[in-house]
């Protein structure tokens, strides 16, 4: 398929995804890495309990509050 017909169906509001190697994709900038932090036990204990409540993770909890702050302070 050439690239102009390809853009004319995706711009027509086509699913393009047939025409598409799904196995390759990545999403710039949301690569992982791993960091170690230590927290004192009574943080950890409300993290839980906080995460529980929501019916999420600790981890989930922590990257959402930090993802929050992040953009609350424009970085």
């Amino acid at each position: 398929m050439k690239a102009k017909d390809f853009d004319k169906k995706f711009d027509s509001g086509e699913d393009i995804t047939e025409y598409l190697d799904l196995s390759k994709a990545t999403r710039p900038g949301q690569v992982s890495k791993r960091v170690n932090v230590d927290f004192p036990e009574w943080m950890i204990r409300l993290l839980d309990k906080e995460a529980r409540r929501l019916g999420i993770s600790r981890q989930s909890i922590i990257k959402f509050w930090i993802a929050e702050k992040l953009k609350e302070e424009g970085i």
